[in-house]
């Protein structure tokens, strides 16, 4: 019988993937200025129809640092970046490091007394957001904002090409907000930054225990909690996926989706940073027609996106057209990506280029993944990547193991473990305990871990529904349902049985497929509870079938669950 602390995944390894990596007590920093400097004339991104040189990014990034040091910004002060994913965006976060600071990925789509909470919890001294943004939201905040001094607004159109700027403004393509002066705070444009501030500023050296990144989590109930990240935490992930992937030094072409203000896409540009690769920014993932243009354009070799993103490209017909061998891998995370639908995409893009990874903010954020060239079991998230040890235990003690192959919550130790909630002690406390004289985070995933020690994600522990007694893992449903030929999404939820308390009824909300939508609604809704019982046991065969328009996303385009649950 495997054993957890015996690490059966070693065995499935890619060859040159060491179990443990001895990994120096380096900052983040130090690999992002190693980044700067190593391809200079190298492009660092591309925005539109803009190439950015790694040179134009060093120097750029060095006049924001000039202009937080002028403006008495201090070592370890928090820095909020609240933009998609355009040039500024890597410009602030790479001026924010190299002064020493802090950053924080803030939400451009948050209500304003969101905003509000985030800044003042986080300690926000400076604040970067869109002109848009400053003007829906920034000002109807009414609640006080005592640390944030400065505010800098930056537009979509900053980094256009002219033509590309003057015809989006004139025919109202790129969104605009006027800036007006905001009591108590200094506020200043993007661009006087980068024409007044010199780029002389010197880095100022930050420690590996310092806070690199103060990310907040959506969370299904209360308020978002900051995590907590230490340079250390993101050196280690970064050796951690340097050692994984086949990144080369200067030569990929990164495409993502995943916006910069989520962990997963900040990761994913801060690793493409600190390897000299070139990115493809992409404002709006669902712009699916000008991702097509820049795969034609620049041919990218490693992707990141949620499944979502991919089954709209998947829809979209210039998708097909496109020639896919320079890509190596398209890494799919933050969401279950469906098996049919791999293999859907697969026969796209090419057999075995889809790597499903695991990971969440409070490991900054990558855990497990499937091996490259090894095996990739499909519809697992792989194994436990390098210097990282994973265990099952069972949900209600916490602490207890369970059998290999039994499902039950997820824990990990690792270098790339959070150093805690900000600000939140007791929550702290809760999510990092200690076992066998180590510390482990408690995920609240529910998986399962099969004798090779490849992974299996079956629920969010509050995903779980409890069905008469039984557990009903949503996830499960969900694959199931996504066979049918009439689902193109769908979302299982619990709701509260009225005949059995502390019981729940299994509920699916499906977006039809496009043939499908000139069926009616009810015959259809008979064919497909129809479909379960022939596919699943009883208690997991929806009671209620919804149909809806359009499902629901979150800002990184997850299936969003809470909204379906307070319809």
């Amino acid at each position: 019988m495997a054993s957890y602390d015996d690490r059966p995944w070693l065995s499935a390894y890619d060859p040159g993937v060491p179990a443990d990596i001895d990994i120096p007590p380096k900052t983040y920093t130090e690999a992002l200025l190693e980044g700067l400097k190593a391809a200079p004339d190298r492009a660092a991104m591309h925005f539109m129809g803009t190439t950015i040189s790694y040179r134009e990014l060093d120097e750029m990034s060095r006049r924001f640092a000039g202009f937080l040091a002028a403006s008495g910004v201090k070592t370890g002060d928090v820095v909020g970046l609240s933009l998609p994913n355009i040039p500024q965006f890597l410009i602030a976060l790479c001026g924010t490091l190299r002064a020493g600071c802090t950053a924080s990925g803030v939400s451009p789509l948050l209500t304003p007394k969101e905003l509000a909470h985030q800044l003042n919890d986080s300690g926000c001294r400076v604040l970067v957001t869109l002109d848009a943004v400053f003007e829906r939201v920034l000002t109807k905040i009414e609640d006080p904002l005592p640390g944030l001094t400065h505010v800098v607004a930056a537009g979509i159109g900053d980094y256009l090409p002219a033509v590309k700027r003057i015809l989006g403004k004139l025919l109202k393509k790129l969104p605009t907000g006027k800036v007006t002066p905001l009591a108590g705070k200094s506020v200043l444009s993007f661009r006087d930054v980068m024409s007044t501030y010199p780029p002389d500023k010197p880095v100022d050296a930050a420690a590996p225990d310092d806070i690199c990144l103060i990310q907040y989590t959506g969370g299904t109930t209360g308020l978002p909690k900051g995590v907590e990240l230490t340079q250390h935490n993101i050196y280690s992930n970064l050796t951690q996926v340097r050692n994984w992937t086949d990144f080369e030094l200067g030569k990929d072409v990164l495409c993502s989706g995943f916006p910069f203000f989520h962990l997963a896409g900040l990761m994913f540009g801060m690793t493409a940073m600190s390897m000299a690769s070139t990115q493809c920014l992409i404002p709006d993932p669902r712009n699916t027609k000008h991702i097509c243009s820049e795969i034609r354009t620049h041919a990218p070799s490693i992707y990141a996106n949620v499944p979502t993103l991919y089954q709209m490209l998947m829809e979209d017909p210039g998708f097909k057209k496109l020639d896919f061998s320079p890509a190596k891998i398209f890494v799919s995370g933050a969401a279950p990506f469906a098996v049919e639908s791999i293999r859907s995409f697969e026969a796209i893009v090419g057999e075995g280029k889809v790597v499903e990874v695991y990971g969440m903010t409070e490991t900054s954020p990558i855990i497990t993944g499937n091996p490259l060239a090894g095996t990739k079991k499909i519809g697992s998230v792989g194994v436990p990547v390098s210097n990282t040890f994973v265990r099952i235990v069972d949900v209600e003690t916490g602490s207890q193991l369970m059998p290999v192959g039994e499902a039950g919550e997820l824990i990990v130790q690792g270098p790339q473990v959070m150093k805690g909630y900000r600000n939140k002690p007791e929550e702290t406390t809760h999510a990092l305990r200690e076992h066998d004289g180590r510390t482990w985070l408690h995920t609240g995933d529910v998986a399962r871990m099969d004798e090779d020690g490849y992974f299996y994600i079956m629920d969010r522990s509050k995903d779980m529904l409890n069905v008469g007694g039984f557990k009903v893992f949503s996830r499960e449903v969900e694959e199931t349902l996504y066979r049918h030929a009439a689902v193109e999404f769908c979302a299982v939820i619990g709701q509260p049985d009225p005949k059995r308390p502390g019981s729940e009824i299994v509920k699916v909300v499906i977006q039809r497929s496009a043939g499908a939508k000139g069926k009616d609604p009810e015959t259809l809704k008979a064919e497909i509870i129809a479909y379960c019982r022939e596919t699943m046991s009883p208690y997991k065969v929806p009671k209620i079938v919804e149909f809806i328009d359009q499902m629901p996303l979150t800002t990184v385009g997850k299936v969003d669950k809470k909204a379906l649950r307070t319809k």
